[in-house]
């Protein structure tokens, strides 16, 4: 459907980032698509990262389906997992220092604290209800459930509050540590804050820290680093310039944003497509099976089929 993507005269950097937890639909194929346009449109690069940080849903199935759905459709990048290029490995789980790097860049800075609340502890604290968590809110799914990178519960605190008042015994502090390992490490966020941003599709946008969302988690006590922390990491070393991305991902940009700054890194621009909806006017989602590209596929489509089919967008 498309040419082999010519060679790059500009600085522009794009990238492709599908997380292999399931099969590519429809939404990711416009989304991907409108990627891979603005790269062209700018003589710029195309990067392909997978990001495959989530342990227990990541498969190497879905990541080879992806790469093969995306050529199927007529995308090309210039690095890749499958190409290589001068900021490999082009895979998360194998970008690990690059990562503890920006944590412990981020807990010199005072950034960081580390978190001891539980699920359970978190249930209980946060007694009022939250758009996350209130039936019909974005991301929710028909059981009640939030997809992994849609929106959290603001956090109370509890964990900042008592480093605030803990006193200074002798011994190691936080700024000693080397590891993160063992606590889930929270981002502290300037409460107040406006943090605005004009994206390139949706016009400006507008969050306040501390009212639309609360300290966040950078890296888990399990070990993985947050999807906020590689995503920002990822693109700064890779050198990208324009970040494509879904709509649902507005709030978490405003929260890379911060990371940014901390890190005193610059900032990408932004270009979130809006969403595309089944009939039902629900969002689509990995458990799609009928939409996923892989279905469509078998089911006889052309890559023009699937880019034209009439579904609705989200406003």
């Amino acid at each position: 459907m498309a040419s082999l993507a010519p060679t790059p005269t500009s600085g522009y950097r794009g990238r492709l980032a599908p997380s292999p937890t399931g099969y590519l639909h429809i939404g990711h194929a416009r989304t991907f698509w409108t990627a891979w346009q603005r790269a062209r449109e700018a003589s710029g690069a195309l990067v392909m990262r997978m990001e495959d940080l989530d342990p227990d849903r990541s498969k190497a199935i879905y990541a080879e389906a992806a790469l093969e759905d995306l050529r199927w459709l007529g995308i090309r990048w210039f690095e890749g997992p499958d190409k290589g290029g001068p900021f490999a490995p082009y895979v998360q789980s194998k970008r690990r220092p690059i990562y503890l790097a920006a944590w412990r860049r981020l807990l010199r800075r005072g950034y960081l604290y580390p978190c001891r609340c539980s699920r359970k502890d978190l249930a209980s604290a946060v007694g009022a209800p939250h758009e996350s968590s209130l039936p019909g809110a974005p991301g929710m799914q028909s059981n009640g459930k939030l997809e992994p990178l849609d929106d959290e519960p603001i956090y109370p605190g509890t964990c900042r509050q008592l480093m605030a008042r803990a006193p200074q015994l002798p011994g190691p502090t936080v700024s000693d540590i080397e590891t993160p390992e063992g606590y889930n490490w929270r981002f502290r966020i300037p409460d107040g804050q406006p943090i605005e941003f004009d994206d390139r599709n949706l016009g400006p946008q507008r969050f306040v820290a501390g009212e639309d969302f609360g300290d966040f988690v950078v890296w888990r006590r399990d070990g993985v680093p947050s999807y906020q922390l590689a995503c920002v990491a990822d693109d700064f070393e890779m050198g990208i310039t324009e970040v494509v991305r879904g709509a649902d991902l507005l709030k978490s940009t405003a929260r890379q944003i911060l990371l940014y700054r901390a890190l005193g890194y610059s900032s990408p621009a932004w270009y979130h497509c809006r969403l595309v909806v089944d009939h039902n006017g629900n969002r689509l989602a990995k458990r799609h099976d009928a939409l996923s590209l892989r279905s469509m596929r078998q089911r006889g489509l052309t890559p023009m089929n699937i880019l034209s089919a009439e579904l609705p967008v989200e406003a």
